[in-house]
């Protein structure tokens, strides 16, 4: 069975010479030497100045909401994992939906200030399959009416725009640690943010609002990442430069091979981490037959984003015409370190022929 992507596993007896630290520590959670040495190398390795790890992607959204005090509306993109949306609900705003751009995919910033009224209080921009949103433009925005910026950046580990980590972007940057990620910690994800006083804020929300051990500085929840998830990512990040070859040596397969699809336009100046390989088909109707086919032959792909989040039963189904139209037609394909160059080609092969 070929699914649209596979965990990479770092060799297990790797992963337990680094988990052994903390049994012989006896210390598993509460941020122990795993979790602050994983946040060190990952500063170092991402070249950012803060980063929080957590215990999974989707907090770190709700954490950044709350310490930004949003409230009444929150500026979104309908065409994200559903996460970006049921977080801002989760945390009693407001999702307003403006729609998306057709190549990029990105929310479109050329009508977000015709959605922005008295009751909007942010941005929250998805980074699609690690694509850059236009965060110059956004920020002009931002800040001429006195808004504060989130970016859900879940599918950019290692992606790079114009020199700079995609994470220093916006007020605060979330990623997932999830296994179906380019980097893992099993389950996971981080808060990144330029501003240290931020970072604090971001820090005592995270851990029950302890600022010392019998000291509360104000209101938090339980977002810490344990010491079994640091070990992963403690082992899984030595094989990222492998993981990112291989990666791009499939893309590169289905870029020669698969002509006629449209596929994602990356924004100039970005630095790519082949996160996802999304294509896209006529319409619904060519696409289904695809997966069909795909499917007889044990092979998996997936319809990321599907559907268009405004149309979620919890929203007030705005409608986003391009996002809705993009979600009918979109499919990621199987993506992963180890996928062979013979898999890929029956793919591109199957899709080819039923085209």
């Amino acid at each position: 069975m070929i699914l649209v992507t596979k965990t990479f596993l770092p060799p297990q007896a790797e992963y337990n010479v680094i988990l052994k630290r903390a049994w012989d520590a006896g210390w598993i959670t509460n941020r122990g030497a795993l979790v602050l040495e994983l946040e060190e190398k990952l500063k170092s390795y991402l070249k950012v100045p803060n980063i929080l790890a957590m215990t999974n992607g989707t907090l770190p959204l709700q954490i950044a909401i709350k310490t930004l005090g949003l409230k009444g509306e929150i500026i979104t993109t309908p065409f994200s994992y559903v996460a970006t949306t049921s977080s801002i609900v989760w945390e009693g705003c407001t999702p307003v939906f403006v729609d998306i751009h057709p190549e990029y995919l990105t929310i479109d910033e050329t009508i977000i200030e015709a959605a922005i009224t008295s009751k909007t209080t942010g941005i929250l921009a998805t980074h699609v399959f690690g694509n850059p949103c236009d965060v110059e433009t956004i920020q002009k925005i931002a800040k001429k009416h006195r808004l504060k910026v989130i970016y859900d950046a879940a599918h950019c580990f290692g992606v790079t725009y114009k020199g700079k980590s995609i994470f220093e972007y916006g007020d605060i940057s979330t990623c997932s640690f999830h296994a179906t990620k380019v980097f893992h910690t099993g389950e996971g994800g981080a808060l990144f943010t330029g501003s240290d006083e931020l970072n604090d804020k971001l820090f005592y929300h995270h851990n029950f609002g302890h600022f010392g051990p019998e000291v509360f500085q104000g209101v938090g929840i339980n977002a810490k990442m344990s010491e079994l998830q640091a070990a992963m990512g403690l082992a899984v990040l030595p094989y990222m430069q492998k993981i990112l070859e291989t990666r791009k040596g499939v893309v590169e397969l289905y870029r020669n091979n698969l002509e006629r699809l449209g596929v994602l336009k990356l924004r100039e100046e970005t630095q790519w981490n082949y996160s996802y390989y999304p294509v896209l088909f006529e319409n619904e109707m060519q696409l289904l037959s695809i997966q069909e086919l795909l499917n007889k032959e044990n092979i998996f792909p997936r319809r990321y984003f599907h559907p268009s989040l405004n149309l979620l039963s919890y929203t007030d189904k705005k409608s986003c015409p391009v996002s809705e139209n993009i979600a009918s037609r979109v499919l990621c394909l199987p993506l992963f370190h180890d996928l062979e160059e013979d898999i890929v080609l029956k793919i591109c092969d199957i899709i080819n022929r039923g085209l």
